[in-house]
């Protein structure tokens, strides 16, 4: 299943500097983890924030839910999720190819 993730760590940044450079390199490191696991399989930043979207995939939202409170940003993060169904057309693209 995918869901849509907008991770939003705008509070993480009023971490005194040394506190918030050792959490975004935590942060880097669980990235890359699930990134090789396949759960996070494509995020952009958001222009002129501090956030990103993201698409993450898991077989439920429980399983989402564990790899998100995963994050050691997760405590100064405001996390929106948007469950993500196939839309027809993409079924119709499928049965051409």
């Amino acid at each position: 299943m995918d869901f849509l993730v907008r991770v939003d760590a705008s509070r993480a940044y009023g971490l005194p500097e040394d506190e918030r450079i050792a959490l975004i390199e935590r942060e880097r490191e669980r990235g890359l983890e699930l990134m090789a696991e396949n759960v996070i399989r494509h995020f952009w930043r958001v222009p002129g924030t501090h956030a990103n979207v993201g698409i993450w995939s898991a077989p439920d939202a429980d399983t989402l839910e564990e790899a998100l409170t995963s994050l050691p940003i997760h405590p100064y993060a405001d996390i929106e999720v948007t469950a993500l169904a196939t839309h027809p057309m993409s079924r119709m693209r499928e049965a051409a190819a």
